[in-house]
């Protein structure tokens, strides 16, 4: 094997405390290298990331995006009928979800979330101290979100546990993981109640997917696995998105006034906060067969771990790849994936990431850190637990 070796664990505390270094030895490393600790492939190159993403007849998704080979041991969880699907059951499964999602139905949504964002600047801007966190990254998307799919207001916060045990799961049996199916346990049965038909109101798409198995397009128990799917990829990326944003614009106050002097630029700074933090950090693949990367060849059955965040900071691809920049071409980037696998819930996230800072920039005249950020350690996402915060109203 010329492929080099690395001894680096990329699901510890300190990787993910500061992934930089890693992300930058992986690179350098060649278009791939060996994790010894895992006995699995990495790809950190944006150029070799984006195309696995594209070529899912070579790295399959449906042996498991993560660590998991779903051909050798059987799946704790149920696999997603999106992301862990392959052609032609993936194609069936997304041609009804892009249907349920469509263009009009997330321009219908438009008004109202722009009345829910700037609702809550305007209460963020009364406080002026916030945890940008839970009052803001959090709050936004548990209010509007679960308006849009259907769902009852009470309880939505147990979304976040739920969500945090499956982006967890796709990493390796560790403590994070621990942690997070036992703080997702007392959640589980509400979450799979929310959605059954009954739970769901009738304008939302929870209750358009339902229709959807009335119609035949999928059976009535792939629908709540779909509505299950809905509500993991439609809250943590989102989450993370916005935080990330926040955290981004303050650490960049010359990038806040761009924005300030131009509101218009609120999609594409939400856009270069997602290329720069990458909120979904990494994905594994299984290849179908021999296959080459970038002229080193990999033999059938092996896991390939993409690092999304390295990626979308390969100075490769990107100019001053560690600099934010609202104002940067960034179409390409992959911090919500490529290809047929593409994240379902980034219409939605792209949607609430431009009204917020949006209402954020034409309200406040300055966004400051006010306390020390703590970061949420998760297998697969980054982001904060943690973050506060001070508004000062224009």
């Amino acid at each position: 094997m010329t492929v080099p070796s690395l001894d680096v664990d990329p699901f510890s505390r300190e990787f993910f405390d500061d992934p930089f270094p890693v992300h930058a030895a992986l690179r350098d490393a060649g278009p791939v290298a060996y994790l010894s600790r895992y006995d699995a492939f990495a790809v950190a190159r944006y150029e070799h990331v984006q195309a696995m993403l594209a070529d899912w007849q070579n790295f399959s998704s449906q042996r498991g995006v993560g660590l998991s080979d779903f051909a050798k041991e059987k799946p704790w969880r149920l696999p997603s009928l999106l992301l862990e699907k392959d052609p032609p059951l993936h194609d069936r499964t997304r041609r009804v979800m892009d249907g349920v999602m469509s263009p009009a139905a997330v321009r219908a949504l438009r008004a109202d979330f722009a009345r829910a964002a700037d609702t809550l600047i305007d209460e963020l801007l009364q406080r002026q101290r916030f945890d940008a966190v839970c009052d803001l990254a959090e709050a936004y998307p548990l209010t509007v979100f679960p308006d849009a799919v259907g769902m009852p207001r009470e309880n939505r916060r147990f979304l976040l546990p739920y969500g945090n045990m499956v982006f967890n799961s796709f990493g390796p049996r560790n403590d994070f993981f621990k942690a997070a199916v036992q703080d997702a346990a007392p959640v589980l049965a509400w979450v799979q109640a929310q959605s059954k038909r009954e739970a769901l109101s009738p304008g939302g798409f929870g209750a358009a997917i339902h229709r959807a198995a009335d119609a035949g397009d999928v059976t009535r128990d792939e629908a709540e696995i779909l509505v299950r799917s809905l509500l993991t990829a439609g809250v943590d990326t989102t989450v993370n998105g916005i935080g990330a944003a926040l955290y981004c614009l303050a650490r960049f106050p010359e990038q806040f006034r761009r924005l300030r002097a131009d509101p218009s630029l609120a999609r594409a700074a939400f856009e270069e906060a997602v290329r720069l933090e990458s909120p979904v950090q990494t994905f594994f693949r299984t290849t179908t067969g021999n296959v080459a990367i970038g002229g080193e060849h990999l033999g059938e059955g092996r896991k390939v771990l993409m690092f999304l965040g390295a990626a979308n900071r390969d100075p490769r691809r990107w100019e001053n790849p560690d600099e934010y920049d609202i104002t940067r071409r960034n179409a390409g980037h992959v911090g919500f994936g490529h290809g047929i696998h593409a994240c379902l819930g980034a219409v939605l996230a792209r949607l609430e990431g431009e009204l917020i800072l949006g209402a954020l920039a034409r309200k406040c005249a300055a966004i400051e850190i006010s306390g020390e950020p703590k970061r949420r350690y998760n297998n697969t996402l980054r982001g904060m637990a943690s973050l506060p915060m001070t508004l000062r109203a224009a």
